[in-house]
């Protein structure tokens, strides 16, 4: 049996998207039990040159919504990326999963060959479907939802791997 472009891509967008909400859940718990002030945690960086914790959820969800509709060939839903809060964050994270929950197997599968033309810092790139998915998607995804962990870990918050990896 042979890994369709869906399997490999909305199901692994849905888990990622589920354990980075989980992650975020405790650390706002760990903010409030510690007295830590949300908009404080949501800018934390890594290091100085590294986006913020906001930024860090922002991206991973652009991922997962921007790599579902490119790979179906439709144009992406597009966001303000306006949040400053968890709750506004978790709203984010429910959006990105209904939208791509709305994707059928056959807008997705046969995509390995699609020209997907994305523009990043001013220059267009381009990229068949399946390089698309493995060599630029599924590791900006796992980045940014490892950063937002990271963060949250070095801010303190009772993470472990499983958090990070769900349930099995």
């Amino acid at each position: 049996m042979t890994l369709s472009m869906y399997q490999a891509s909305v199901p692994v967008f849905l888990r990622a998207l589920s354990n980075l909400h989980h992650v975020l859940k405790k650390g706002e718990a760990h903010a409030q039990a510690k007295g830590i002030a949300p908009d404080v945690l949501l800018q934390t960086r890594l290091i100085p040159d590294m986006h913020p914790l906001v930024r860090q959820v922002q991206i991973a969800t652009d991922m997962a919504k921007n790599g579902t509709a490119r790979l179906a060939g439709v144009e992406p839903l597009k966001f303000e990326d306006t949040e400053t809060s968890f709750e506004q964050l978790y709203a984010r994270i429910e959006r990105v999963v209904e939208y791509i929950k709305g994707f059928k197997p056959e807008q997705v599968d046969g995509s390995e060959a699609r020209t997907v033309t994305i523009k990043t810092r001013g220059s267009d790139h381009q990229f068949e479907g399946q390089a698309y998915l493995l060599h630029f998607v599924l590791p900006n995804l796992f980045f940014h939802c490892t950063t937002t962990y990271a963060i949250l870990r070095a801010a303190g918050a009772e993470l472990g791997k499983s958090d990070f990896m769900g349930k099995m």
